[in-house]
């Protein structure tokens, strides 16, 4: 079949590069346009970009598909069907009927638990020890059509950038599985289920640098989820007694009992912060304007005051999972 494919980042790669591999011919590319980036702020095509122009496929970039070029243009491919993994907008209904068979999509959760644009990040957090990836049909609701492949997937102790590219990879193959089967006929589509009492599925907000404030006052395992649902981006922080930031890097729940929220325990070789129950471990860290580096050598440096407490609440700081 004639595809458009559309994606933008790198968890969008690998199923551009199946598709790519498989049998059907990716005629189009549709991704976001260069962005800025780096400590120079200069402008870098998308990854998914670089994949299309390395392999010389037509690129069309648009941050939206409002505009009648950016129509014009994909309608001019004559797409069989489109594929889409994380391209960052919505596909408007006048653009979900141009290719013969509409759109399928690669979403990275159980649908229809987390619709919305960041579920990778919303399982770690909420502490899912399961969740799938999912090719449905577009339609005109968020994530809402109706499911042809759902792929098993176990959560294990890792952060949010690590599972989402492993979910990348094994959905890379079972996005082909799904063209390969409505090309010959034999794909089906089972809708979404309703919850008891059609109460709505949860919607995965995308997360801030607010969402990354870690003040300590919940469990200890609670924190490593906060903590692992921000890593890599936007990143996980706290506050220093006068008030500066600290990136955090993952930390590790143990079970000594806590020495009060946010007080730091310094070892030899680690550090230990109390939290509403337990303590966690301090992996890496980074001071304002600072590389990272080891918590115990930052610990040495920072010669920290008795008494001292991390993560008192920082202005714009919100914790909820809802972000009200």
């Amino acid at each position: 079949m004639r595809i458009i494919f559309a994606g933008t980042p790198q968890a969008a790669v690998p199923t551009l590069l199946a598709l790519i591999d498989s049998r059907h011919e990716v005629a189009a590319v549709l991704t976001r346009p260069p962005a800025r980036s780096g400590r120079g702020r200069s402008l870098h095509p998308s990854e998914v970009a670089e994949v299309a122009t390395a392999h010389g496929i037509r690129l069309i970039e648009a941050s939206d598909l409002r505009g009648q070029d950016t129509r014009s243009a994909i309608g001019a491919v004559g797409a069989d069907l489109g594929v889409v993994v994380a391209y960052g907008a919505l596909i408007p209904p006048a653009v979900l009927g141009m290719p013969r068979l509409g759109w399928v999509n690669l979403h990275f959760s159980d649908l229809p638990r987390w619709r919305g644009a960041a579920p990778v990040q919303w399982a770690v957090r909420e502490g899912d020890r399961t969740t799938a990836s999912c090719v449905f049909q577009l339609e005109k609701g968020l994530d809402t059509g109706p499911v042809f492949s759902r792929l098993p997937v176990t959560i294990g102790r890792e952060d949010a950038g690590e599972l989402l590219a492993r979910m990348s990879e094994l959905g890379a193959h079972q996005v082909v599985d799904v063209v390969d089967a409505l090309e010959d006929g034999t794909a089906h589509a089972t809708p979404q289920p309703t919850g008891a009492g059609g109460e709505p599925a949860p919607y995965a907000r995308r997360l801030t640098t607010a969402d990354g404030f870690t003040d300590f006052s919940a469990p200890a395992d609670t924190v490593d989820r906060l903590v692992r649902s921000v890593t890599p981006d936007p990143g996980a922080w706290t506050t220093l007694p006068d008030g500066r930031r600290l990136k955090l890097g993952p930390v590790e729940p143990t079970g000594a009992p806590s020495p009060g929220i946010g007080v730091p325990v310094v070892h030899r070789h680690g550090v230990e912060v109390g939290c509403a129950e337990g303590t966690v471990t301090l992996g890496q860290v980074a001071p304002a304007g600072r590389s990272w580096m080891e918590a115990s050598a930052w610990a040495r440096g920072a010669r920290l005051d008795e008494g001292a407490r991390l993560g008192a609440p920082a202005e714009g700081a919100t914790t909820g999972k809802d972000g009200h």
